[in-house]
């Protein structure tokens, strides 16, 4: 689950902020730092002496504001793009797990209606199957972000704030936690307050452990998709033909929410959306794929995909990614 991003070039003046001036930017950082934890005392009952030793270790970290200013998803194409997760060792990784796993992915089919392929493509997308889950230190990530990012200072204060409700809840030492630059844990990579709101017990040991426990991050993450919309059963995408794309204008790359409908993308020239009712909400993507360039028609379960990392590219490459899966499972098995 990873975050929205910084304007292009904007991220230098962020940047900047933590070199210019440090006498007084480490000044201001101590100020918002003291307010946060007057808060956290009032409305969750920390202990500030306990907050002021915690924050006290926390590290700025530059580096982290130049990784989070600079994702791939703006930056490649989708046929580069694709190239990073599709590989034939992942794939092959993939289709291992898919098979050493298929009685809990069963299981979470049947309860949250996520097929097997793309829970384990989430797996392969995010942390190619828990082996990369991230050795920042989520204390130092949250804070580098919290207090000298500007552009999302906001947002990633509630995520520490989140992140600290969530290891006094599990019994854990924040300081110890690792993950993304972005703050994002475990083998499904969740944010603090998405572990907060849909990580699941699915082992029942009465535990929701998705730092080391596939059984658990399995179960979150369908959990998470059918939280989010996904519809058992439903398509996620179509690749579609389109004669001509200006047609389209206005409804080509409009964004993540479903803006037509089956019916308007036929009327318009859409090509390929046999067997789809024509009230089903739709949008249209046009990519750079490793064939040219590509149409694909999606509906609500890419959606449900896209609110785990807000980009088309991300849910185009976990839907290819448990397609292949898929294929490969079904060539084992022949």
């Amino acid at each position: 689950m990873k975050n929205p991003r910084l304007p292009e070039r904007l991220w230098l003046v962020a940047l900047l902020a933590l070199c210019v001036s440090p006498g007084h930017a480490e000044e201001a950082r101590t100020a918002r730092v003291d307010a946060f934890v007057a808060d956290l005392v009032v409305r969750h009952g920390f202990e500030r002496a306990g907050l002021e030793a915690l924050f006290a270790d926390a590290r700025s970290r530059p580096e982290i504001i130049e990784r989070i200013s600079r994702p791939a998803e703006r930056t490649l194409t989708w046929a580069e793009y694709r190239r990073i997760f599709l590989g034939d060792e992942r794939v092959a990784e993939g289709v291992r797990f898919l098979e050493a796993n298929e009685e809990t992915l069963a299981r979470t089919e049947e309860r949250f209606g996520v097929p097997p392929e793309y829970v384990v493509a989430i797996l392969g997308v995010e942390t190619r199957f828990g082996t990369r889950t991230g050795d920042w230190p989520v204390l130092d990530a949250l804070y580098t972000l919290g207090f000298d990012y500007p552009p999302r200072a906001d947002f990633f204060r509630r995520e520490l704030e989140q992140f600290l409700l969530l290891a006094r809840e599990e019994g854990r030492d924040p300081r110890t936690l690792s993950g993304s630059y972005a703050g994002a844990m475990g083998w499904g990579q969740f944010i603090p307050s998405s572990y907060r709101a849909y990580a699941v017990d699915f082992d029942d040991d009465d535990v929701r452990d998705i730092w080391t426990n596939p059984v658990d991050a399995m179960g979150s993450i369908a959990n998470y998709f059918a939280e989010h919309g996904w519809t058992r059963g439903a398509p996620v995408l179509r690749r579609v033909a389109v004669d001509d794309v200006d047609t389209f204008e206005g409804v080509v790359n409009s964004g993540l929410e479903l803006r037509s409908t089956v019916a308007e993308l036929r009327a318009l020239g859409a090509r390929g959306l046999e067997g789809l009712e024509g009230d089903r909400p739709a949008g249209l993507w046009r990519v750079d794929g490793p064939d040219g360039e590509a149409f694909y028609a999606t509906f609500g379960n890419f959606r449900a995909i896209t609110r785990y990392n807000h980009s088309h590219l991300y849910a185009l490459a976990v839907h290819d990614l448990a397609q292949a899966i898929l294929a490969g499972a079904a060539a084992d098995a022949r």
